[in-house]
This record gives structure tokens, sequence and C-alpha cells, in this order.
């Protein structure tokens, strides 16, 4: 029997999707294990009523620490003294820049064995055994642990969250003596430029805007594209024209930016490279418009357009605004 403890980030009154996404892996690859997953929260904005909600996808209970909020270093004294203190086999952690100090963090601290960018999980003889695409996500690199704790940090959006059950998990305080170096730093501001309002890693839909648009004006029409596909949509660019300085970089995607899964990946002037593609191929449905027929991305897209996409999305654009308010 292992059990598992899964770190939950909270921001303004709710968990974000990825530590969503890692509590239902947790209590899936808990329950496989025999054992149970429970969830840690830090932060003194966290309420009792908001850590039960975890429950509802699989945390058997949740861990409550008041301490600072978005800090890594607190985090690790909480997780640390949780592992020691109740033998957890596993902690699991979602995507992002958080989990990925807090984890390497833990593991310093422990000792303990760590997978990063993982986008599964599985058990084999009782162990899990973690999945990390390597050498430009062309090979599958598996990892297993011999340490007592092994750690697993997900690849943004790699675990799925589990269809929320209506079962509360029971909520307990623990009290931790932060160390003296993880009390130096405090939060003065939180928050991201994304060029947009929306969260482009949370996005259902995306519109990337690449080289081909020819100049960073030309990003109006994929802003106009995404107003027109209605709420939950985004504007995204690929690294050349954000190095170019066309569009800024919170909103880059590939190997150096980030890692979205929308359910529709609109690729307007992408080539498809796989520095880009390992940043969206997760993506439900992919769909490019690119003048050169020969472009890489028509190799992996779900429906390719040859064609001038300054006719092309405009026209969409109008198409979707009449399907709209008709």
């Amino acid at each position: 029997m292992a059990d598992i403890l899964v770190y939950a980030l909270h921001y303004e009154g709710a968990f974000n999707k990825n530590s969503l996404g890692a509590v239902s892996e947790g209590a899936k690859l808990a329950a496989a294990l025999g054992g149970e997953a429970h969830a840690v929260v830090v932060g003194d904005g966290a309420t009792d009523e908001l850590c039960a909600t975890l429950g509802r996808y699989g945390a058997r209970r949740v861990y409550r620490v008041a301490g600072p909020e978005g800090l890594a270093q607190p985090v690790v004294d909480a997780m640390a003294a949780l592992v020691g203190e109740h033998h957890f086999s596993y902690a699991l952690f979602g995507g992002g820049l958080l989990g990925f100090e807090i984890g390497a963090g833990l593991a310093a601290r422990l000792g303990a064995g760590v997978a990063m960018e993982v986008t599964a999980v599985r058990v084999v003889d009782g162990r899990l055994v973690a999945e990390r695409p390597i050498l430009g996500d062309s090979a599958i690199s598996e990892i297993s642990y011999r340490s007592d704790v092994g750690i697993v940090i997900g690849r943004l959006n790699a675990f799925e969250i589990a269809a929320p059950g209506d079962l509360d998990a029971p909520v307990e305080e623990v009290v931790v003596a932060f160390s003296e170096f993880s009390t130096r730093a405090r939060m003065l501001s939180r928050g991201e430029q994304r060029g947009e309002d929306v969260d482009i890693e949370g996005a259902d839909i995306l519109v990337a805007g690449g080289r081909g648009l020819g100049k960073a004006e030309s990003f109006e029409l994929c802003s106009e594209l995404a107003k027109a596909f209605g709420p939950g949509s985004a504007v995204a660019a690929t690294r050349a024209v954000v190095d170019a300085g066309w569009y800024p970089y919170a909103g880059q995607i590939g190997q150096t930016g980030k890692t979205v899964s929308p359910k529709l990946y609109f690729a307007a002037g992408i080539s498809g490279a796989i520095q880009h593609k390992v940043g969206m191929q997760g993506s439900e449905n992919i769909v490019a418009v690119n003048k050169d027929a020969n472009a890489p991305i028509f190799e992996f897209a779900d429906l390719g357009i040859v064609g001038d996409l300054n006719k092309i999305l405009p026209k969409l654009t109008a198409a979707l605004r009449a399907r709209r308010e008709g």
C-alpha cells in the first residue's frame, strides 16, 4: 500500500486547472496502489469549505496549512513535514513554474528521486513509473524510483480532471514551523501579463499566430477571430514572432514557452517546427492555415487549409459572427 500527497495551488478562491488534474490523477494512481491520495493546501486565504471540495476529485483528506501564499519554500517545509509524519510514498504536482520549484526543493530536502515534465504515470509491480518526453518529444523516457519517496511533476495540462463527485473531504489544520529562510520572501503582488485577459493555458480555443502573419499589426486578425469564437478563446504566438517583438512572451507556446491543450488550436501562418509542436500537440483539434502546402504543421493538423490567411481569417471571422448573431 502506498499513499500519495498532492499539492493543490489556489488563487482568488479557486483551485487551478492543473491542481485539480493532479488531485484526480493522484486519486486514480493511489487506488491502483491500494492506498489513498491526500492533498495539501498552503495559504491564509484557503477556507475549510474550499479545501473540502478537493474530495470531489478524489482526495481522501486535505491538510490545510496557514502561511504565505504563492511562495515555494513554505510549501516545501509543509510537505516535508507531512511526508515525514505520514510516510507518503509519493508527492505529485501538476504543471507550472511554482510546482517545478516546490517539487525540486522537496526532492533536495528529502533526498528523493524526481521526474519533471511528466506526461503520463502508471503502476508497474506495485510502484509508479513516470513517462517523460525527451529529445524534442521524439522519444519517451520511463522513470522508476529507487528512493523511499518519489516525486512526480507533471507537464502543464498533462493530467485530466475527473468528473467531480459530491463527496467533500475532511479538512485537517496542520501547524508547521517554517524554516527561517522560508519566511524571508513575501508576495507583494501576483499576476501575469498575457497580452489578453484570458489565460492561454486554460483557454478552450486558441488562435495562434506565426511568422506567416508578416507583421505585428496582423495579429489583429487573430484577435478578431478569437473574439468571434466567443468566451474561452485567446490569442497566442510562436517564439519567432515573440522574439521579433510582435507579441508578448507571456503568450508564447512551445518548448521555451507554455504548453497548452485546448479543444481547438487554430494555427495562422505557423510552420509547425518541432519546438512549437511540443507545446500544442496535446490539443484536441488542430486547424492550420498556411500558404506553404509543404509546411510541417500539415503533417499533424486535423484540418489543413492552403491559402492566404489575410483573406481566409476575415472571412472566417465574419462567418462566425453571422452565425452567433443569427
